[in-house]
């Protein structure tokens, strides 16, 4: 019995091991662009995806109110890349309460 109970303990370290892991790596992969993590990228991902978007949630307007909207403009034409139409851009922000420059 004192075998099983051991193999017990050591398959949860194992998962605990491999649980952590994922999670420092999927924080790790994340990067900052126009003072936006790629991970909270996503949050407005909906908003900004296909013909008629969904109206942004208040997620998506805390992250679109800190990003740097200027340096966003010259990553404009990239966005594609990542799902998201650029022309749904300006409305999400004004959507969020946000003047949005010219370039966008």
């Amino acid at each position: 019995m004192g075998k099983n109970n051991t193999r017990i303990h050591m398959q949860f370290a194992i998962l605990a091991i491999v649980l952590t892991t994922a999670i420092m790596v999927k924080e790790a992969t994340s990067i900052s662009i126009c003072n936006i993590s790629t991970n909270n990228l996503n949050k407005c991902r909906p908003a900004v995806t296909g013909n008629n978007p969904p109206p942004p949630e208040p997620d998506c307007c805390a992250v679109a109110k800190t990003a740097n909207l200027r340096c966003l403009c010259s990553y404009k034409a990239f966005l594609r890349r990542y799902g998201m139409e650029p022309s749904n851009i300006r409305p999400l922000l004004a959507k969020c309460g946000i003047s949005p420059p010219s370039c966008l």
